[in-house]
């Protein structure tokens, strides 16, 4: 699947689900539709705090359009955290961190590596 970016649709979603749970970290799945990543599926069993977010796995879509994970840092950090590197690998290969204050100039995307990388915003 090649992504081609996000809707802004969902970046905005996004950045009020952020608004929203602060001062709690949230996390989710990403999912693609032709290319495009437009939609967030937040999994049964999901736990957040303040400080973290962990997501249960087993709870994960079983299809090929699962695109990556998107989660907030209420601390506004837009970098990913050691916890953060070693969870994109195991799900899809885009991420995006939603940071505060929630705008739309707080958020960047990461590979699954944590290499920073452009996610063209769409519609």
């Amino acid at each position: 699947m090649k992504i081609r970016g996000i809707s802004r649709d969902l970046l905005e979603l996004l950045l009020e689900v952020g608004r929203d749970r602060h001062p709690y970290e949230f996390a989710g799945i990403l999912r693609e539709t032709d290319g495009v990543i437009d939609e967030f599926n937040l999994l049964p069993g999901t736990v957040s705090s303040e400080t973290s977010a962990s997501l249960f796995l087993d709870m994960m879509p079983l299809d090929t359009h699962v695109a990556g994970s998107a989660h907030s840092h209420p601390n506004g950090a837009l970098v990913p955290s050691d916890a953060d590197l070693s969870f994109f690998p195991r799900v899809g290969r885009f991420h995006l961190i939603i940071g505060y204050p929630y705008t739309g100039e707080n958020w960047r995307c990461f590979r699954a590596n944590g290499n920073p990388t452009e996610m063209e915003v769409i519609g």
